[in-house]
């Protein structure tokens, strides 16, 4: 890589870590950003998801203040966040990918639509005091495991997707949520970073230029997001969540 790609791949990691810390999607910009240095596409978003995962760790250690009570949601989700991940990594490995890639803007702007519409969608699917103890439990984890698999085979707006569907199964406010949905997708990068390391074809060097990059913007996006209002980071999170289902929108109805 000559000097031009490298300043190109740290900016796009610090911007992409602060938006995986606040809402998710920051994929879309480490992503392309790999494909343009050259990278094949399969082998882009390989090395995207290996590079990420220190953005993740760093988003958890700055929302560590709100993970405070969640120790047992925390232990009762990572299982299935780990299974899913699994999953996701061998679709991604063994399968055709344009089917999933068709679906995928779907399911971004499905998860915007549920958090923008989140009071409404309770109203008909009750809200989460209405729930037994064993019915949120059971779907807690089926609505981890789900997300995960997406955050294995592709991973782009699933901070998005996490916040929507565990904000109308978790009765606290929004940036518990998302401390919440920091660690799991910290659980899905570990999972995706061992797994593509063993199996898949990394680039090492680009890898190592990004991961640095992640680690300052996962810290500072996740500070910025305790900041935030309830309703601003809603409407943050919805913001970029529609913007990146239309842009994979885009992409996929290319021939």
């Amino acid at each position: 890589m000559d000097v031009t790609e490298i300043l190109l791949l740290v900016v796009a990691g610090i911007a992409a870590g602060a938006m995986n810390a606040i809402a998710g999607g920051g994929s879309l910009i480490t992503f392309p950003s790999l494909i343009a240095i050259g990278l094949p596409s399969v082998d882009a978003n390989v090395t995207n998801s290996v590079s990420v995962f220190p953005g993740y760790v760093s988003s958890v250690a700055g929302s560590r203040a709100d993970l405070a009570g969640q120790r047992q949601r925390v232990r009762a989700t990572v299982p299935a966040a780990v299974a899913g991940s699994a999953v996701g990594c061998a679709l991604l490995l063994l399968t055709p990918a344009r089917a999933f890639e068709v679906i995928v803007p779907f399911l971004v702007l499905g998860a915007a639509a549920t958090l923008a519409f989140q009071e409404r969608l309770r109203a008909l699917v009750g809200h989460p005091r209405s729930m037994s103890p064993r019915r949120a439990a059971v779907t807690l984890r089926c609505v981890v495991f789900a997300g995960a698999i997406y955050g294995g085979y592709f991973g782009a707006a699933l901070g998005v997707m996490y916040v929507a569907a565990l904000a109308l199964i978790i009765d606290e406010p929004l940036k518990r949520i998302n401390a919440l949905k920091n660690v799991l997708s910290a659980t899905v990068g570990l999972v995706t970073l061992l797994v593509f390391a063993a199996f898949a074809r990394v680039d090492w060097a680009a890898a190592a230029t990004l991961a640095p990059a992640t680690i300052i913007g996962g810290y500072v996006g996740a500070r910025l997001a305790r900041r935030l209002s309830q309703r601003v980071l809603k409407y943050v999170i919805v913001t970029f969540g529609t913007t990146i289902g239309l842009l994979l929108f885009y992409r996929a109805a290319l021939p």
